[in-house]
């Protein structure tokens, strides 16, 4: 009785070594060495953009930058998102268009009929056509309305070209300067007819940047 209880033991501790050998071990470090493989690596690793071998950020997370003078802001903006420091999904004067936290990922949970959100999304059109100098009704949609996950890292190209006139302004380039790099940084559909057309917030920027030296 007893010898057959310890065999049936060492049975069981023997299967729970070797599938915390295969599992624990030997599988994950095969994954990721599948995911370093040319071409796979840099999505494996987060789709980290590095300038002068320093990370910067991710070409999948949207970072709005916040300039330190908002009358001279050098930055293209990402859409209004539910994790920026200045967003209440219970106070319609909260817009969510200031910094956002790239490590939290959050939609504002309101329906479209939800006046807080009727209200916060004419507030963005007002602070937007006054931030780009232009009238409420050449504000785009995603310009005012947040993405689900509220990291969305690309904006539609009227809302970039809509940033032209200021981001050229404020640094010295000449709009057709910055018109290019937008134009250089537009994606365009998948297979060619699925999803929209975007342009990647981070890029453009570090694209206006390295165009200023």
């Amino acid at each position: 009785m007893r010898s057959g209880l310890f065999k049936q033991t060492a049975a069981g501790l023997r299967m729970v070594l070797l599938m915390t050998l295969l599992l624990g071990i030997v599988y994950p470090l095969a994954v990721w060495g599948v995911g370093q493989i040319p071409g796979l690596s840099a999505q494996a690793n987060g789709s980290i953009v590095s300038v002068d071998g320093q990370p910067v950020g991710s070409s999948l997370i949207g970072l709005n930058p916040v300039a330190k003078d908002p009358n001279n802001d050098p930055y293209f903006h990402t859409r209004p998102s539910a994790t920026a420091s200045d967003f209440s999904a219970t106070d319609n004067t909260k817009l969510g268009l200031a910094d956002n936290d790239a490590a939290t990922s959050s939609p504002s949970n309101l329906s479209a009929d939800n006046p807080v959100l009727v209200a916060q999304i004419k507030a963005r059109k007002a602070e937007i056509a006054k931030r780009e100098g232009v009238s409420v009704d050449q504000v785009p949609a995603d310009a005012v309305t947040a993405s689900a996950s509220g990291l969305d890292p690309a904006i539609s190209p009227d809302y970039a070209k809509l940033q032209i006139a200021r981001v050229a302004r404020v640094t010295g380039l000449s709009v057709d300067q910055v018109t290019k790099i937008v134009d250089d940084n537009t994606s365009g559909r998948g297979a060619g007819f699925l999803g929209e057309r975007g342009v990647n917030v981070l890029a453009l920027n570090l694209a206006v940047q390295a165009a200023k030296h």
